[in-house]
């Protein structure tokens, strides 16, 4: 069934222009608004707790903002499963390529880390060509293996690779040809909140995966955050920020509080842009959880700091 939606019905719609996908979106946000509104009480929910201050029509705006950009999201990620290298390099630009030069002439490996905000996916398909770096991504395969191939072909096809998340060791461990770049979005609600790193984030205490943090501990890998801007409706930019060319030096926490800030400081500007329907505050504090950041404080700095010191 997956195999006959696609050929039938989802490849053929990618080839549209996007000036005629976005009517499609235009009519597909009228029916989230209406008839199907997706994930709409875990939209409602975070938007309370994260924004207490609003009003229910304040809420309810940012609601309806927030699913008119789902259906941009949803029709420029059909686009992607055919769009074109010129027509992606008009829209997605890259702001300050030198920040990526400058790291790449050092022979500097990257991790850039975000989250889920405005067009991740064209950020992913484009990276290749907007970096010197090798380009790889770092995810969890679909439940559905067509889909996950189909999905695989469309990310790497101008060169990204896409490497499993219980595999990426083995994988950067082995790549040696140039300086790589692994993207990843660290705004997913973990799977272990014991295993997370717990802050303060749009008013609430929020586990954050600290997978790229200890990636770049790992593999001495230079952290840089970016931006996607929305310049208009399909066209955006990209913005990095170097964090850290030296993680080894740096605290315990201190990369994963700055890059979570940075996100949250997206997030205020522009909320509507932001994953809303995501169930990020799906898990429950721990017990005694200042304990926990102790222990869990102790543990990367015997792994990480212990021969420094």
């Amino acid at each position: 069934m997956a195999r006959l939606f696609y050929f039938l019905f989802v490849a053929p719609l990618s080839h549209l222009p996007l000036c005629i996908l976005y009517r499609i979106s235009d009519l597909l946000y009228i029916l989230l608004i209406t008839i199907i509104p997706y994930r709409k009480k875990v939209i409602e929910e975070n938007i309370l707790r994260s924004f207490p201050e609003l009003d229910k029509s304040e809420r309810t705006k940012l609601k309806r903002d927030f699913y008119r950009h789902f259906a941009d999201l949803i029709i420029e990620g059909v686009k992607n499963l055919s769009i074109s290298k010129v027509e992606l390099e008009k829209r997605m630009i890259l702001q300050n390529p030198e920040i990526m030069k400058d790291l790449f002439e050092k022979n500097k490996n990257v991790i850039l880390v975000s989250g889920h905000f405005n067009n991740w996916e064209w950020l992913i398909t484009a990276q290749s060509f907007l970096i010197p770096h090798k380009a790889f991504g770092i995810g969890m395969p679909l439940t559905n293996q067509f889909w996950d191939k189909k999905l695989m072909e469309r990310r790497s096809r101008f060169g990204m690779s896409v490497i499993h998340s219980k595999n990426y060791k083995s994988e950067l461990m082995n790549y040696t040809e140039k300086p790589f770049a692994v993207l990843t979005l660290s705004d997913q609600a973990p799977g272990d909140s014991t295993k997370s790193y717990w802050t303060d984030f749009l008013n609430q205490k929020t586990p954050v995966l600290f997978g790229t943090e200890f990636m770049a501990n790992e593999f001495d890998l230079a952290v840089v955050y970016f931006t996607i801007h929305k310049v208009k409706r399909g066209y955006y930019s990209l913005e990095l920020k170097l964090l850290s060319d030296k993680p080894k030096t740096l605290d315990y926490g201190y990369l994963t509080s700055a890059y979570t800030t940075l996100l949250e400081k997206d997030i205020l500007l522009n909320p509507s842009n932001w994953l809303w329907s995501h169930k990020r505050w799906k898990r429950a504090i721990p017990e005694n959880l200042e304990i926990l950041k102790e222990q869990q404080k102790e543990l990367f700095e015997k792994r990480f700091r212990s021969q420094a010191k």
